[in-house]
């Protein structure tokens, strides 16, 4: 029944995709839907992307294993749309761009910081693609046994006719689709195992440990608990395939409108793993054992309500989780292709979709052969890597006109590479022991002050590189969109 429900979601993403196709005719409408999509379809699209694998599956793995300082995941990724909401959002939309490249050289009028910024967003869609294929194949292996590797390919392949057929606009259909998905198929199976849990006593946890925070069995838990507050609060706003959707956004307006929506419905969803790692803890320990914790939403329908009813509700969690591969992964699909096609293969349809496949190979390749670590811990270091580098650049960016172009490129090469060298450290050689592992699986409480220092003390040290016209680029991300930047409202020196 559970491979039933795959099927069926498959083939309804699919279909949904091949109709956006007959929507899909311009550039524009491949990169940003033409600027058209309104707040509360936008909201849901972004909420059935930016709810992936680590937020279906993996949370929920790690309250099973950790406990109450987990519970730090969802309150930063929800809280980061504050920090979005308030500092990013519409000034973004209001610069006209199509990518964070786009952003990066309209701003700093620098070829050099653009192919910095498309590094990026290349390597945090990677590091972010890999444990969508991962946990695909997880998924897939429990229900029939395939190799690992057949689930990762399994999505990829969806996701790559999906963005072929229709760019943007048609992924925005998919996305908005698979959050309501999502969220009925985590909302509907928790009825029936709080049900099943009070009929049967309703017992505790007795674990003390796993019941207070900052008393589990982490190292340094103080510091850890932090860094990942840090990365998930401000690494939000440096997530490519989530910052590319405000650019579908008519006007920086519908932008803020948006994120309020987008906090309301991440809210109403983070209040459903906590509930399944909790019961896990009393009905599935064993999963902590085995090492298989990200396993917990899939196997408690089954474990504690059992029958028909069981089989049903693990079928439509599991349609739920083959829905977060797909449309997170479509979503990072899109960033990544579009920055690969404008800044290697010269923009266009065609190009958008010859980097759709260059997108998707190389984390399959990487979800084949990288060690398998809990989903939820490998987003959290992609979190990282954008807190590192695309935080900064946009706040900065936005709020301070001193910043220059040697300023954020020195900020990006210097913390971006520290925090990919923390990352890849840790997804291919594992985590270390002591100070050095935990400042490595966790880097963001020291990348992100890096980040910030370099650029500020560079762009002070070289005042005569401010971009000539960044008056003009900050009156354009910052005034109202009924006033014409470039029809001449606006003068340099005598205002408005």
């Amino acid at each position: 029944m559970s491979l039933a429900a795959v099927v069926l979601v498959v083939i309804a993403t699919v279909t949904i995709g091949i109709f956006g196709l007959r929507l899909s005719r311009t550039t524009s409408d491949f990169y940003v839907a033409s600027r058209t999509v309104s707040p509360l379809w936008n909201a849901s699209a972004i909420g059935g992307e930016y709810l992936s694998a680590a937020s279906f599956l993996g949370i929920a793995g790690l309250i099973l294993a950790y406990g109450a300082d987990m519970l730090w995941l969802p309150v930063g990724w929800t809280g980061g749309y504050l920090v979005l909401l308030v500092l990013v959002s519409a000034p973004l939309r209001r610069s006209g761009a199509y990518t964070l490249p786009d952003f990066a050289e309209a701003r700093l009028e620098s070829m050099r910081v653009r192919r910095a910024a498309s590094v990026l967003v290349v390597l945090i869609g990677w590091f972010y693609l890999m444990p969508q294929f991962q946990s695909a194949g997880l998924v897939l292996r429990t229900l029939t046994g395939a190799p690992v590797w057949a689930g990762g390919l399994l999505v990829a392949v969806v996701v790559v006719v999906n963005v072929l057929s229709g760019g943007m606009r048609s992924i925005t259909f998919v996305q908005a689709f698979q959050y309501w998905l999502k969220l009925t198929a985590l909302a509907v199976p928790v009825v029936f195992l709080l049900l099943a849990w009070r009929g049967d006593g309703a017992p505790g946890i007795t674990d003390q440990q796993w019941l207070m925070p900052l008393a589990g069995t982490r190292e340094h838990p103080v510091y850890a608990t932090y860094s990942l507050i840090l990365a998930t609060f401000l690494g939000t706003m440096g997530l490519p395939h989530v910052l590319v959707r405000f650019y579908t956004n008519p006007d920086g307006r519908a932008a803020r409108r948006t994120t309020l929506v987008v906090l309301a419905l991440l809210g109403a969803f983070y209040l459903l793993p906590a509930l399944y790692g909790a019961l896990g803890r009393i009905y599935a320990p064993d999963l902590l054992v085995s090492g298989h914790g990200d396993a917990v939403v899939l196997t408690l329908p089954e474990r504690v309500v059992g029958g028909a009813l069981g089989d049903v509700l693990g079928a439509l969690v599991t349609a739920g989780a083959f829905a977060a591969f797909l449309s997170t992964s479509s979503g990072l699909t899109v960033s990544v292709a579009g920055v690969i096609a404008q800044d290697i293969l010269h923009g266009g349809v065609r190009s958008f979709r010859a980097a759709t496949l260059v997108a998707v190979a190389m984390p399959l390749i990487l979800a084949t052969m990288a060690r398998a670590l809990p989903v939820a811990d490998v987003v959290g270091l992609a979190f990282a890597v954008a807190a590192s580098t695309f935080c900064p650049l946009l706040v900065l960016g936005i709020w301070w006109r001193r910043l220059t172009d040697a300023g954020a490129l020195a900020g990006l090469l210097v913390s971006g590479g520290l925090a990919c060298t923390a990352v890849m450290w840790t997804i291919v050689s594992g985590p270390l022991r002591g100070w050095p592992g935990v400042l490595l699986a966790q880097p963001a409480a020291w990348t992100v002050p890096i980040a910030f220092g370099v650029m500020v003390v560079v762009s002070l040290l070289t005042p005569g590189r401010i971009p000539v016209g960044v008056a003009r680029t900050m009156v354009r991300l910052h005034a109202p969109e009924t006033l014409d930047v470039d029809r001449g409202d606006w003068h340099p020196r005598g205002g408005l």
